[in-house]
């Protein structure tokens, strides 16, 4: 059968995290393979897509890519409603963005309005590793480990967008509990992205 003929499933994945992170220059390795030394802060909120193979399989990923600011956290409960999974993004070198985990994934869990709470599936990446070789490193990888063993194991991932190290790894790992986690919003959440696309291409052709 041809591949364009098979049948694509839509993953909804929600990015969260402090303001500077790193979860812009997280999807864009992930998805351009680019990394930008400009910092441009997210306003409100954008996604980007990524066709994936994941077993047999093929995978459409919309990565949700939400502001970190205060202001912006009003706007949670419409982006966050139908996904299949949240990836938390901390820097391992500043430790409020380790600290304000436990608020993101809270207020995430209150705000998507989901059927199982308990089950819905999160993946933590302490990104930024690379930075001045490690050296200025404040958070530990045993202290995240047992943070994510106390929130019922969910999986870790160190990464560095700049490098593009352990991103392709974490998205995948991503992508498979997605999977997993899978329910039956996609039509909705497909006919959202075909009109941004499409708007996009207009405006994109129109120069």
């Amino acid at each position: 059968m041809d591949i364009s003929q098979r049948k694509r499933t839509l993953l909804k994945v929600i990015v969260l995290g402090d303001s500077g992170v790193g979860k812009t220059s997280l999807m864009n390795q992930y998805v351009y393979r680019k990394f930008s030394q400009q910092y441009k802060a997210t306003i409100g909120a954008d996604f980007v897509t990524k066709e994936i193979q994941v077993d047999d399989k093929l995978v459409t990923l919309q990565i949700w890519d939400t502001a970190g600011q205060e202001r912006f956290h009003s706007l949670g409960a419409a982006f966050y409603r139908g996904a299949d999974c949240c990836v938390l993004v901390y820097d391992v070198n500043i430790h409020k963005t380790f600290d304000t985990l436990n608020n993101w994934h809270d207020e995430f869990l209150k705000q998507a309005d989901m059927n199982d709470p308990e089950a819905f599936p999160f993946v933590l990446l302490g990104n930024k590793i690379d930075v001045d070789g490690g050296n200025s490193r404040r958070v530990t990888e045993k202290k995240a480990r047992d943070w994510c063993a106390s929130r019922g194991n969910i999986p870790y991932f160190e990464t560095s967008a700049k490098e593009g190290y352990n991103v392709e790894e974490a998205f995948l790992c991503v992508a498979k509990i997605a999977l997993e986690n899978e329910h039956d919003q996609d039509i909705y959440f497909r006919g959202i992205s075909d009109a941004v696309s499409e708007a996009e291409h207009r405006s994109s052709c129109a120069c």
